[in-house]
């Protein structure tokens, strides 16, 4: 049984949209977001996915069998899912199966993670993109929660993981060139992203954030759903 982020509606978040971040922005997507997380951004947009100081457990949280997730997503006949939290790598063991029936019908599946929790082998034969999110001094963990050597050991050697940092200041540039440099990550996995709910500060951090991508040869993403659509829950 998958623990599922509950809509306002009281339906499962699982929702069509387009991929807003990463390589893949702009493709026709839908979205199964996964409850809880093994970690406390401060700067994290879905804290009702995990912060029960000031949301309700019990009301954010819907269990779902994964026929009843699986024949969900199917309905949207879109051939591309991405599996976010949420930390989905929590539940990995009831994703699995999942994911490796909606592999038997041509889908390609990315998976977003906190690069925190090592994959199992079964995740690493149905994923067909890591986007593997270290966090970063910015984020407000310590040290040692927000950095697994194991894993992210783990992920570096996957040619399909991308790793994206999350960028607020120009001093985060260098944390996040350092962290990727310290695992072998080629530049060219390595994605820049600017922290921002709004347009107006996605534009103003992403401005300089892309000039320093292009001369230090990162890839640029900026958050294309908080552009079309602000931060607006199941866009």
């Amino acid at each position: 049984m998958l623990k599922v982020s509950r809509q306002p509606s009281g339906e499962p978040e699982i929702f069509r949209s387009i991929q807003g971040e990463g390589i893949s922005a702009g493709t026709p997507t839908v979205f199964l977001r996964l409850a809880t997380c093994n970690l406390a951004c401060s700067w994290c947009d879905t804290k009702y996915t995990w912060d029960w100081d000031n949301f309700d457990r019990e009301q954010e949280i819907l269990p779902l069998s994964t026929n009843d997730a699986e024949s969900r997503i199917v309905d949207f006949d879109v051939r591309h899912l991405v599996v976010t939290g949420g930390e989905p790598l929590l539940q990995q063991k009831d994703l699995a199966p999942l994911l490796e029936s909606l592999r038997e019908k041509n889908y390609r599946i990315e998976v977003e993670t906190n690069g925190t929790i090592a994959p199992s082998q079964e995740m690493l034969e149905h994923v067909s993109q890591w986007n593997v999110s270290p966090k970063i001094g910015n984020s407000a963990n310590t040290a040692s929660r927000r950095e697994v050597p194991k894993a992210l050991e783990s992920f570096a050697t996957q040619d399909n993981a991308y790793w994206k940092f999350v960028i607020v200041s120009r001093q985060d540039v260098n944390e996040a060139s350092g962290l990727a440099s310290r695992y072998g990550v080629p530049a060219e996995r390595v994605i820049l992203m600017p922290e921002g709910v709004t347009a107006d500060v996605l534009t103003e951090r992403g401005a300089w954030l892309a000039e320093e991508c292009a001369r230090q040869g990162f890839r640029f993403s900026t958050r294309l759903h908080i552009h079309l659509w602000g931060n607006e829950r199941g866009r």
